[in-house]
């Protein structure tokens, strides 16, 4: 009985963690920012937010690290380069993935990003030389039909001959390349340590990289000095990011405790449900109104994505 509340509880904080972060990032994102002379401002500050997230994730790994995981002789050793070049393929999967919200809905980027078995799978059979059974592809053609369904939109078919494929669209293909090489590289990771390698070592690893490179880039993009006015301006989005940052490092918490307690299948169905129930709550909270066949779509990927937590295996 003792298992099955700590299973309950340990869900429940994965969905709640999760719905609040993508509230959260349709709020920030998204959010109306008013001037004195009542003018709309955008928000563009991608980078600065991620940058946030990535602070956030270290100091939580280092918690972790302190007091649930610490670091052992006996855990696998990967090399800095190879940290470094898995923290800028991440990196750019959740810039990419922030940006695409300037000019897709909230569900799409949802949907778009539950696409992320694909690129590994490609990459893994073109790249790692990996094999998968047929009901694998089968379940990831599910998601594939889901998407397309999803993404059809006929008045817009019909009115426009160019840009079918508009910007929020491409970033969501970029950062969904980005997640298939990040994949390939923690594969590489994982093989070059000879032994698996502490989660919590590599989480901070790639969050302190991932600093660097934020940090650098909002020097040379100058976004650092234009998001501190727009803080100036608008104090109350700090608080919004830095929740939304609390809540993501949060949720991996809880998803950490759900694949050690309950192994990775119960985590992958409990995860792919809490991301159909995220798509709802946009739709109820933000007035994303979706198509019956968006509907059908966004169904289709979800029954693509559980079918393969159960049944994909390898």
């Amino acid at each position: 009985m003792n298992r099955q509340i700590k299973f309950v509880g340990t869900a429940v904080g994965i969905f709640v963690c999760y719905f609040y972060y993508g509230i959260l990032q349709e709020s920030i994102t998204k959010g109306k920012y008013y001037l004195e002379d009542g003018v709309r401002e955008p928000f563009t500050y991608t980078l600065s937010l991620v940058a946030v997230q990535c602070v956030v994730n270290y100091i939580y790994s280092l918690i972790i690290l302190g007091a649930f995981t610490p670091l052992k002789a006996s855990d696998g050793k990967v090399s800095n380069q190879l940290y470094g070049i898995c923290s800028l393929t991440y990196l750019l999967a959740m810039v990419t993935s922030n940006m695409s919200l300037r000019w897709v809905s909230y569900p799409t980027q949802v949907i778009g990003k539950s696409c992320k078995p694909i690129p590994v799978m490609m990459l893994g059979v073109l790249i790692g030389g990996r094999s998968y059974a047929l009901r694998k592809y089968m379940f990831v053609l599910l998601i594939v039909v889901g998407v397309a369904l999803f993404m059809y939109n006929p008045s817009k078919a019909a009115t426009s001959t160019t840009n079918a494929i508009g910007l929020g669209e491409l970033m969501l293909l970029m950062s969904l390349s980005m997640d298939g090489l990040t994949g390939a590289v923690q594969e590489r990771m994982r093989g070059e340590a000879n032994a698996k390698p502490n989660s919590a070592h590599m989480m901070k690893m790639i969050n302190l990289f991932s600093i660097a490179y934020t940090f650098i880039g909002l020097i040379l993009t100058g976004e650092l000095l234009t998001f501190v006015h727009f803080v100036e301006r608008h104090p109350f989005v700090v608080y919004e990011m830095l929740t939304f940052s609390i809540a993501s490092a949060l949720g991996q918490f809880f998803i950490f405790v759900m694949v050690s307690e309950f192994g990775p299948l119960p985590c992958s169905i409990v995860t792919t449900t809490r991301k159909f129930f995220t798509v709802l709550a946009s739709v109820i909270f933000f007035g994303n109104i979706l198509t019956g066949t968006q509907w059908f779509g966004t169904i289709a990927v979800f029954a693509g994505l559980a079918l393969d937590s159960v049944f994909g295996g390898k």
